[in-house]
């Protein structure tokens, strides 16, 4: 068990006191060593010296996803590439990744982070832990990975895929706990059914599931289908990865954020103004700790609130809500970020293919399932079936190849998709989320 008990539990004055020291060396090293910031704090009229309490952080600029792509692919880096052992990225709009680095204090700090949020769930060395997140370039199953081992439990890094083969590795290895995503929770509860496999066959105590949107309903159809307590974490790769705030087992209301690494900010994203706890905005990050990508006032876009309630766990830590939307167009499908810009990036190149598109979204079972409709020029539309099987398939490669995330493409004629005398409705989301 990994529980800073002495962190987690201060006073907030004294969780304050330690931001505080911490915000204002992050600013110091910043301004230093990173020209993007120093050029934006310049531009705003702020010096390092000028941060002398928590509310002198308003005072600083906001970093937006906009800042990571033009300064692609190491451009906000604080340290030099040497130091840098680890790269992840995610997918962009138009092409261009958005990047985080790592140095080995990094690595150690997000083992911790997530070591301490797997506590929070009960997890313990004695734990046979199936790591169903996806690995390599995506944050999830690697960030999971090392807090598993950080904990002393037994990690199993099945990654996804192959639903059968992970219910016989469950049953045979004894696994405890489950991390994956909620739909894929689901999806292998259903292969369970399907194989002759009851919960009451398998170990597990409780699921940890993240990376996608999911309601209350999705949770108890969880719990239920898989005989386990299902809770929910929250992160996102240009904080950390997974281990920014998590649900501990003593509340389904709010997930605990590790401020005193992860500062939180709630902002009406309209007027851009700091809301109090417990008022509804966008969700806004400053990294205290990180080497290598520290992110200062880092609009997630996320919907959520903050609330200081106490917890029946003893934390004092602030909670946040689960994300309830959010303030773009951003689709998240089977944890894969999805932007309609990424989509219309690739129609565009392709000849034939008109610049009118519609991206349905519906849940097939447990599983999103994504399809662009896409119309096509009068000569396509009219010309052989082979023509329109090829560019059907020829468009789905490229989402692929470029999203990451597999689509179903339907090819329409011209005209046929609803047009919009103000901003066009790019997304239909047919998900009961």
């Amino acid at each position: 068990m990994i529980w800073v008990e002495e962190i987690e539990t201060l006073p907030r004055s004294g969780l304050e006191s330690i931001q505080l020291k911490r915000l204002q060396a992050l600013v110091h090293r910043v301004y230093a060593t990173v020209l993007p910031y120093r050029a934006k704090m310049d531009a705003a009229g702020v010096k390092p010296s000028d941060i002398l309490s928590l509310t002198d952080l308003r005072k600083l600029p906001y970093t937006t996803k906009d800042d990571l792509r033009d300064n692609y692919p190491f451009g906000l880096f604080a340290t030099p590439m040497d130091d840098v052992i680890r790269v992840h990225a995610s997918s962009g709009t138009t092409g261009k990744s958005t990047v985080v680095g790592y140095t080995a204090a990094d690595i150690d700090l997000w083992a911790s982070v997530m070591a301490r949020c797997l506590t929070m769930a009960g997890v313990t060395r004695g734990d046979m832990v199936h790591n169903a997140y996806g690995y390599g370039l995506f944050t999830g199953g690697l960030g999971a990975h090392y807090g598993i081992e950080a904990l002393g439990a037994t990690v199993i890094p099945v990654s996804g895929g192959n639903s059968r083969r992970q219910i016989t590795i469950m049953r045979d290895f004894g696994s405890t706990v489950l991390l994956s995503t909620p739909s894929y929770a689901l999806n292998l509860a259903d292969a369970m059914a399907d194989v002759g496999v009851s919960p009451e066959e398998l170990k597990l105590r409780v699921g940890i599931h993240g990376a996608e949107p999911w309601s209350q309903n999705m949770r108890e159809e969880v719990e239920r289908k898989l005989g386990i307590r299902a809770v929910d974490i929250y992160g996102l790769s240009e904080i950390i990865g997974p281990g920014v705030a998590m649900e501990c087992l003593h509340s389904e209301h709010g997930m605990h954020i590790l401020e005193d690494n992860f500062l939180p900010e709630i902002i009406d994203p309209d007027t851009l103004e700091p809301l109090p706890y417990g008022e509804t905005g966008e969700l806004v990050f400053t990294t205290l700790t990180k080497e290598a990508f520290p992110l200062i006032r880092y609009r997630t876009k996320d919907i959520s609130r903050l609330f200081l309630e106490p917890c029946g766990c003893g934390r004092t830590l602030v909670r946040m809500e689960k994300v309830t939307g959010r303030t773009d167009d951003m689709l998240i499908i089977r944890g894969v970020n999805v932007f309609p810009s990424q989509v219309e990036h690739v129609l565009v190149g392709i000849e034939g293919v008109e610049p009118h598109y519609q991206i349905e979204v519906t849940r097939e079972g447990n599983l999103d399932v994504m399809a662009v409709l896409v119309e096509v020029s009068d000569d396509i539309f009219s010309d052989e079936i082979k023509v329109l099987e090829n560019l059907s398939k020829k468009i789905q490669a490229e989402i692929k190849d470029m999203l990451g995330v597999t689509c179903k493409v339907k090819l329409v004629e011209p005209r046929s998709i609803q047009r919009s005398e103000g901003k066009a409705q790019r997304v239909i989301d047919k998900r009961k989320l």
